[in-house]
């Protein structure tokens, strides 16, 4: 069975970490959902692509959590989350997802 993509799970990590915190109205458990889904994509990378990648993506993921706040006052929550997911999701599939597809294709 193929694994779902790393940009899948880090997109889903900042868009379900804002989605949780925002309907339970409780902060913590949105940011334990961010953390597991970033864990498990940031072990994913370090396997897809190696660690300097790994970190870089890492960075970008906590990145685009702390961008997003000053984002949403100027276009708005969701627009915003949306956003940084989007990005992160680009960026992981650019440098983890993408060489890992093509690799799978040569097995």
């Amino acid at each position: 069975m193929a694994e779902v993509p790393t940009a899948l799970v880090a997109a889903s990590g900042l868009v379900g970490g804002y989605g949780v915190a925002r309907w339970s109205k409780k902060r913590q458990l949105g940011g334990a959902v961010l953390a597991v889904a970033g864990a498990t994509a940031a072990q994913r990378w370090r396997r897809q692509a190696g660690g300097p990648a790994a970190g870089a993506l890492t960075a970008a993921y906590v990145a685009a959590f702390a961008g997003s706040h000053p984002l949403a006052k100027k276009v708005g929550a969701w627009p915003a989350v949306f956003g940084v997911a989007g990005a992160v999701a680009l960026a992981s599939w650019a440098v983890a997802d993408r060489r890992s597809q093509s690799l799978d294709r040569r097995s």
